[in-house]
């Protein structure tokens, strides 16, 4: 338990100073501040349930893409299309996931401009660990009951429509 009264503490002296929200600030401006805000808190919190796997969120993202994949290998593309980050650069996180040996690359047996990238056993093994290890009710905490979290993801999704 000590591990996670640490992941507590290190994400609370992150982000120990609530923005300021006054009343100079119009509903819009406190709207787009506390949702950067609630980001940066959420990234943090993951990051520190990640650390201790020595991988990042974005890593974790493609793996868990590649799990979905069910034995078909990914390309790139995909991969890029798939990720909740848009911005970040997929080659750049697969090579890593390579040198870890959590994903296979190899050049594509129908097309050899294009190189097939698959989870191995030891990324399928790391993410059961990790699935076992993260709770994301112990992430997102207790301050919103049942209901209110359905009402936050409507609220979320209408807002990306």
């Amino acid at each position: 338990m000590k591990y996670k009264e640490d992941l507590k503490m290190d994400v609370e002296k992150c982000m120990e100073k609530e923005p300021e929200l006054t009343k100079d600030h119009d509903v819009y401006q406190r709207t787009l501040i506390n949702l950067v805000y609630t980001h940066t808190w959420m990234n943090t919190n993951l990051k520190a349930h990640f650390d201790p796997h020595n991988i990042t969120v974005q890593q974790y993202n493609i793996l868990r893409i590649l799990r979905g994949q069910c034995d078909k290998p990914a390309t790139i593309n995909l991969l890029k299309e798939r990720m909740l980050d848009k911005m970040c650069d997929a080659s750049r996180i697969v090579e890593r996931l390579v040198q870890k040996e959590l994903v296979v690359r190899k050049v594509s047996e129908f097309d050899r401009r294009a190189v097939d990238i698959s989870i191995s056993d030891t990324g399928l093994e790391l993410l059961q660990v990790i699935d076992k290890d993260i709770v994301a009710h112990e992430i997102i905490g207790d301050s919103l009951n049942e209901d209110e979290l359905n009402q936050l993801n409507a609220l979320l999704t209408k807002l990306r429509k």
